[in-house]
């Protein structure tokens, strides 16, 4: 009844009007995927750090190199982080299948494995950069800047309008969509089987039909969270920047599952939230850029 009720207030309003819906998030975005409509927005053109979303796109310019998935990679001291000496379950000096490092790269956000997937990409971190620069013009993210495959430099700077675009280019390569919702995986490490988990909570989480996950977090990123997912019969799309805490991320994603997709199936809303605007009338519409699909 409820649910019938928040969509009816909706559609009362004219193309200028907006529902006020509280976030968390400094920057929200969330678009229904088959019409590109934009449902909901709060400083969506704000230029922001993206941490680990980034792995996105080193994924993206992988995967269309075509390099051998079973070619072993052997993590190398290079490939420790020296920005913000994040540890990593993945020691120095283990040798690991291309697939297994992007595994680890996506699901669980390891950095020494993107960093690596950099390095042994054709010619070189040099060659990988470039693959990147062009991979942003091929989508249209006039916005964006990435300097390096982990998204530990604060550099690695867009907009929820372009990572609106990398999610829905994402989401055409099978084997990004099939790892960023695995709740969690065995890899063989040294002889040892070790199990590693979705930095997504809600991966896996009853009630979540979740197509496309990736979370980030940096002290100047905040935690960012990229998501497709159906709710509501709706697909959609949302992009959160810099949330205080991964308690405030989450429960902005509930939020819009709930006020702004229409499932009343999530939990309630925090009242004291900063509130950001739902679009009521579908004027505006998101345009997504096809990426050639990509199979195993």
């Amino acid at each position: 009844m409820m649910k019938k009720l928040f969509a009816a207030v909706l559609m009362s309003f004219s193309a200028a009007a907006a529902v006020a819906v509280p976030f968390g998030s400094q920057s929200v975005l969330v678009v229904e995927d088959d019409t590109g409509k934009v449902l909901l927005e709060k400083n969506a053109d704000r230029l922001m750090p993206i941490a680990s979303l980034t792995k996105l796109m080193t994924a993206m310019v992988v995967l269309d190199a075509k390099q051998d998935m079973d070619e072993p990679i052997e993590i190398e001291q290079s490939d420790v982080d020296v920005i913000k000496h994040s540890t990593s379950r993945v020691p120095v000096g283990a040798t690991i299948p291309r697939r297994d490092v992007l595994q680890l790269a996506l699901m669980s956000s390891d950095n020494r494995a993107a960093a690596s997937l950099a390095r042994t990409y054709p010619g070189g971190p040099a060659a990988f950069k470039a693959a990147v620069k062009r991979k942003i013009a091929a989508l249209g993210m006039t916005q964006t800047a990435i300097e390096e495959p982990t998204g530990l430099n604060p550099a690695n700077r867009s907009t929820a309008e372009d990572l609106v675009k990398m999610a829905h280019a994402a989401s055409r390569y099978p084997e990004i969509t099939r790892i960023t919702t695995d709740p969690k995986d065995i890899i063989n490490i040294k002889g040892r089987e070790v199990e590693y988990h979705n930095t997504n909570r809600l991966v896996g989480a009853k009630g979540w039909d979740i197509g496309l996950s990736k979370t980030g977090y940096t002290q100047e990123a905040g935690r960012c969270l990229i998501m497709k997912v159906k709710a509501a019969g709706k697909n959609a799309t949302m992009v959160l920047l810099n949330a205080g805490a991964s308690s405030v991320r989450v429960l902005d994603a509930l939020n819009i599952r709930r006020y702004v997709l229409g499932d009343n199936s999530s939990t309630a809303f925090a009242a004291n939230a900063p509130r950001a605007k739902a679009s009521a009338g579908g004027t505006r519409r998101v345009k997504h850029v096809k990426a050639r699909r990509r199979h195993r």
